[in-house]
């Protein structure tokens, strides 16, 4: 079952649709994130244009380290940039604590937007996982290496936790206000994990991403919350799938460039991914077979049928639209003709 606008991270869902542009060309991106009902609508228009069982909010990963006082602006052709950067540990005295009702925006816009949907389809929150958060709040702005926040690792290990753990606690409460607020699921995106060694995300990140899981679950059980499934998003980090797999997350989602037996040998939980993003560039043809021959290899069963990452800004829509709708034949076709027996969260 198709999920969400395409996985859409850093408010990339419907960025290829012209009612998205639009919206776009009065607005800047920061601005439309902290307007409920803006970020309502462009969540909205995905749904509205396909046949997809999944809405994601529109948000940003960045969200956080904005509201502990970091200033970001979303520069062309280049993507979000941080004013002042955290350039050494000392640095670290100037965040803000961290309040959550500082992203009452983003809870206000995920309330309206399940009050918009009205059933229609659930609503997927998420926030950025603690290094991706750290190697932007280090490295300034996107970066190929992250050698910036990476030297931090090497040269100040203990200061560099210090951190890890602050954003930690930071996402739970992030991530906790938004299933509060509305939300059926939500997804951690790492998706700077690839960067690292496999001996960092073992000893450094996967504590941290454990800790984002176990506490989450605790704190939603504590408030009588059971049910919301929790996905993990680390791009890049295919070498460390057995470590993945054990961090307790309901939810695996995959890049393409992992082959789906290899993903199905090393993951027991649920599985959401992973078709090349350029895919939708293909004819129909083309782009039907390449759908059919993911959900063969993956089965209908674990598994969210997605993107291995988010969607480009020049996809033909109509693509996209034939992408959702091959999903969800092929699958009656291997279901023998019973797409009940597939649920996003099975």
């Amino acid at each position: 079952v198709l999920s969400s606008g395409i996985n859409a991270e850093y408010g990339q869902a419907g960025r290829y649709l012209p009612e998205f542009k639009e919206i776009f060309s009065k607005h800047d991106f920061f601005s439309i994130c902290q307007n409920p009902e803006l970020s309502c609508e462009l969540t909205i228009q995905p749904i509205d244009r396909f046949n997809l069982d999944a809405a994601i909010i529109f948000s940003d990963i960045l969200v956080i380290p904005q509201a502990m006082g970091m200033k970001c602006t979303l520069a062309p052709g280049i993507g979000p940039i941080f004013e002042t950067p955290l350039k050494t540990p000392e640095d670290m005295a100037s965040l803000a604590k961290f309040d959550v009702s500082n992203l009452q925006y983003v809870y206000d816009a995920i309330s309206l937007t399940c009050s918009k949907l009205d059933g229609r389809v659930p609503l997927i929150g998420f926030s950025g996982g603690p290094w991706t958060l750290m190697s932007y709040m280090i490295d300034g702005q996107p970066s190929k290496t992250c050698s910036k926040s990476k030297r931090w690792l090497y040269q100040h290990i203990c200061k560099s936790n210090s951190l890890l753990n602050l954003l930690t606690e930071c996402i739970v409460e992030h991530l906790f206000a938004q299933v509060v607020a509305g939300c059926s699921m939500v997804q951690v995106f790492e998706t700077n994990a690839g960067l690292l060694t496999p001996e960092m995300i073992n000893t450094i990140l996967a504590p941290q991403l454990e800790c984002i899981c176990t506490s989450l679950k605790k704190k939603l059980t504590h408030h009588g919350i059971e049910g919301v499934p929790i996905a993990l998003f680390c791009k890049g980090a295919n070498q460390s799938l057995p470590v993945l797999n054990k961090l307790g997350y309901d939810v695996i989602s995959i890049d393409w460039s992992l082959d789906p037996e290899i993903a199905r040998e090393f993951l027991s939980g649920t599985i959401q991914g992973n078709l090349d993003p350029c895919a939708l560039y293909a004819d129909k043809d083309k782009l039907h077979e390449l759908t059919k021959n993911m959900l063969n290899k993956f089965g209908t069963r674990k598994f969210i049928a997605n993107l291995g990452h988010g969607i480009y800004p020049d996809v033909d829509p109509d693509n996209v639209s034939h992408f959702v709708d091959a999903v969800h034949d092929i699958s009656l076709g291997i279901n023998g003709g019973d797409n009940n027996e597939m649920s996003l969260y099975t």
